[in-house]
């Protein structure tokens, strides 16, 4: 699979070097995906691969994350993006933190995993619970993203959002700034195991904190009713012997309402085809949540015209 994705990258670029046109690759779509050695950009990457593989011309993109790749998308400046439920159904109402625009233009396409939160701090550091990091420094996600958002929601529903000393950190540098002391703890919101926390417990003994009690005792899913309850297996990250229960919220694959009906079926038949849907679980174990029985899962806000029409052929929408 990986082999006849690589050659098929070797022809176009061997195409566009001899000038030779290929209509299916006229078109370049945008998919932006999120910080450095977050899961987003895992997705987005390699969605852009088995695009190619199918005569579609998708370039995978970083960004801030989530929140930004609404604005993006809104703006038509991508064309797809990896962002979660709860901040479409927010943007889409005029409900994002400080921004009463609607914004109109974003269409969920698929579900691609749950993105739970996970919370690390070091083992031997005497903080038990969420409630402990005030007065602590936490690494809290770039600035305009998905996690930096949810960690606002989840703090300031606990009260502490205000006592923590803040740093708007991407994960990897999260878990550079862990390793040297420099953070007590960091968040980051994105399907298990994160390379970033995996690197983090391969430095450290680690701890995750179990967010869902905290934020199940704060009011936390009555406000929120998006998030839902999940928990983490034992032995998804080194020294990580026992199942830490936290809170998730659904990681959606958007488009553009500008993006043809067409180009997203196609991109969908690509991906949901058994051979895509292999590759995205090599490229990323969250993945393996992805099929065609799972397709519209967390989805509360309008689908893509293509999407609607790929998602009925499937079954998931009755007439």
């Amino acid at each position: 699979m990986i082999g006849a994705f690589k050659k098929t990258s070797l022809l176009v670029s061997a195409t566009l070097i001899l000038g030779i046109s290929l209509p299916a690759f006229s078109q370049v779509f945008k998919f932006s995906g999120g910080p450095s050695g977050g899961t987003f950009q895992y997705y987005a990457s390699a969605i852009s691969t088995i695009a190619k593989d199918n005569k579609m011309r998708v370039l995978a993109s970083s960004s801030g994350g989530a929140i930004e790749n609404i604005r993006l998308i809104d703006a038509d400046k991508a064309s797809f993006a990896v962002t979660y439920s709860g901040h479409v159904w927010a943007a889409r109402n005029g409900k994002l933190k400080n921004d009463d625009k609607k914004y109109g233009n974003v269409y969920a396409v698929a579900y691609l995993y749950g993105a739970p939160a996970q919370l690390v701090v070091k083992k031997d550091s005497g903080i038990e619970s969420p409630a402990d990091l005030a007065g602590k420094r936490v690494g809290v996600g770039n600035a305009g993203s998905g996690a930096a958002a949810n960690a606002e929601i989840f703090f300031t529903q606990l009260g502490i959002w205000d006592k923590m000393s803040r740093e708007n950190l991407g994960y990897r540098q999260a878990a550079d700034a862990f390793k040297n002391g420099q953070l007590e703890a960091f968040w980051v919101f994105v399907g298990y195991p994160n390379a970033s926390v995996i690197e983090a417990a391969l430095q450290s003994d680690i701890r995750l904190l179990d967010t869902f009690a905290a934020g199940q005792n704060a009011g936390l899913f009555e406000t929120y009713p998006y998030f839902s309850k999940v928990t983490i297996p034992a032995d998804t990250y080194k020294g990580q012997s026992e199942p830490v229960n936290t809170f998730q919220d659904a990681a959606l694959w958007v488009a553009s309402g500008n993006v043809s009906e067409e180009s997203v079926y196609q991109l969908l038949t690509a991906v949901y085809s058994e051979e895509g849907l292999k590759y995205m679980v090599e490229v990323h174990k969250s993945a393996k949540g992805m099929n065609l029985e799972s397709g519209i899962n967390g989805i509360v806000t309008p689908l893509h015209p293509g999407a609607e029409k790929f998602w009925r052929e499937h079954g998931l929408i009755k007439d």
